[in-house]
Order: structure tokens, then sequence, then C-alpha cells
């Protein structure tokens, strides 16, 4: 809860600066997720990324990194603990034709104890579908 918390603080400090400029010779990678959920950059071609609230990358192939944290249900059953769980995924999306000036988007919502993810052209298409690399409540 601590480690949200922060990132949460973190994200919200994020906001409070502008995003830079887009540069026309790069391609922008905005992010969305539904309220309640956080959805942060991570990492551009293992690398990581210093802004958490999108990705700018040159044209060509690249395998982008996020962060998802949501809430799941933690069970219930007898013995077990019913508060909801704090889950941090990390997705990887691989797309090799980013373009220059293009804004491109990476959706991603929750799905029980995992997640999914999409990436998007401006027409709303479907470019690339996210990999979940790992799920849990440690990161």
């Amino acid at each position: 809860m601590r480690a949200y918390m922060l990132a949460s603080l973190l994200l919200l400090g994020g906001c409070a600066s502008p995003l830079p400029p887009a540069d026309p010779q790069q391609a922008w990678v905005n992010l969305y997720a539904p309220a309640g959920e956080l959805l942060m950059a991570d990492r551009v071609d293992r690398q990581r990324w210093p802004d958490g609230r999108y990705f700018q990358v040159s044209p060509g192939p690249h395998d982008l990194q996020v962060r998802f944290q949501f809430e799941a249900n933690g069970g219930g059953g007898l013995g077990m603990n019913s508060e909801p769980l704090r889950l941090t995924c990390e997705i990887r999306l691989r797309y090799a034709d980013f373009k220059a000036g293009q804004q491109y988007r990476i959706e991603a919502r929750s799905m029980a104890m995992s997640a999914q993810a999409w990436l998007y052209d401006e027409q709303r298409q479907v470019l690339a579908r996210g990999k979940v690399l790992r799920c849990g409540t440690a990161y």
C-alpha cells in the first residue's frame, strides 16, 4: 500500500508539470487506463524511460514496457484475506513500424488477477497486443 501511495504522489507531481511538446520527428504514445487504475510508461527498448506519463520514440521498431496497477479481489474463502489486493503487472508491447509525427495510444485493463493491453493507432486500429511479463503485489 505504501508503494502505491508513493507512486500516486509521484504521478500527481508529474501531472503538475506540463508534458513536453511533441517532436514531429518522433512518434508520441499516450497511455490510458480506467479510473482507479494506474498505467505508467516504464521502459523503451529495455532502457528506463524518465517520464511515466507518455512515450516518445524514433520511427521504426520499438519494445515498450508499461506498469499497470489495479485492485483485484483477494479471495474471501475460509481463512483467506477478503481485502482487495493491489496488483502491479509489467506488460510489454512490441511494434515494428512507429511513424514520425503520429500519435499512438496504449490502453490497459484488469482481468481478474492479470491484465490486458493494446497499442492503437490514430484510427483506433489495434497494432499490437501486450504480453504480460509478470503480475504481483511486491512491485
